[in-house]
């Protein structure tokens, strides 16, 4: 088998919004994975811009900023406990945001952010439920 048939190129979609853009890295449905996978994406929003505001009710993610700033706001649904975490690219970490916990990134810079995330689990709209941990000027 030559090089060029060993190798596959995913074409994958970009969307773009005015917030930002995401884009799914991988979607879980790859040939050659694991039998268990989650997704890898990556999003970015602009100056002003709000991602999440949303949590999971089965999902764990990890999110790592790979470019800029965020400011990740986070609220226990159980507790109503908040916390807020500043981000910078400059200074990397995981943070790994359990199931029941809203969360929402902000960015209050004047550069966009790029976020790198992982979920445990393949996208399911009933498992993303709406929540605002997060509202502007807030």
């Amino acid at each position: 088998m030559s090089l060029k048939e060993k190798i596959e190129i995913i074409p994958r979609k970009k969307l773009v919004d005015k917030r930002g853009w995401f884009l799914k890295a991988i979607d879980g449905k790859e040939k050659n994975l694991p039998d268990y996978t989650g997704e890898i994406y990556l999003t970015s929003a602009v100056k002003g811009e709000v991602r999440g505001n949303h949590y999971h009710e089965e999902a764990t993610e990890w999110f790592t900023l790979i470019h800029g700033k965020a400011t990740l706001f986070l609220e226990d649904i159980n507790t109503k406990e908040k916390m807020k975490i500043e981000m910078d690219s400059e200074k990397p970490f995981t943070v790994v945001i359990p199931p029941y916990v809203a969360h929402a990134f902000v960015n209050f810079d004047e550069e966009p952010f790029i976020l790198l995330a992982y979920t445990d689990r393949l996208y399911d709209p009933k498992d993303t439920i709406k929540y605002k941990v997060y509202e502007n000027g807030e």
